[in-house]
């Protein structure tokens, strides 16, 4: 999402003070997903989205908070499916063991290293 676009949002619960009141739910995770696919210096971020220091604390704070309580729906998984790699002895080296018995075989290393990035 364009950054330009989170500030108008933004734009809308703010006070006659300039306080940022009563943030949606809906925007506090935009807001969230914005901030962590940020690559750029922290102040950029948050001058791009017109808040201060102690504004965008506060709100990524409540945000991290109620992702953390499971208020914002999960992020669907998406299965990829890779080309055939031919691995040493025709099978997988990496085991991926998660909760319910389900496990998740990599072939290589980067393909491991891939899956966690995305995961995190």
């Amino acid at each position: 999402m364009d950054n330009t676009v989170l500030k108008k949002k933004l734009s809308t619960f703010r006070s006659k003070d300039g306080y940022l009141v009563g943030v949606s739910a809906d925007v506090l995770h935009e807001l969230l997903r914005a901030w962590e696919g940020w690559t750029g210096k922290p102040k950029d971020f948050y001058k791009s989205i017109g808040v201060s220091y102690n504004q965008i604390a506060f709100l990524l704070g409540k945000a991290k908070k109620m992702a953390r309580e499971g208020q914002f729906p999960a992020e669907e998984f998406k299965e990829v499916h890779l080309p055939a790699v031919s691995a040493v002895g025709g099978s997988c080296s990496i085991e991926l063991a998660l909760a319910e018995g389900k496990l998740i075989r990599f072939c290589q290393v980067d393909q491991l290293l891939e899956f966690l990035k995305k995961a995190a």
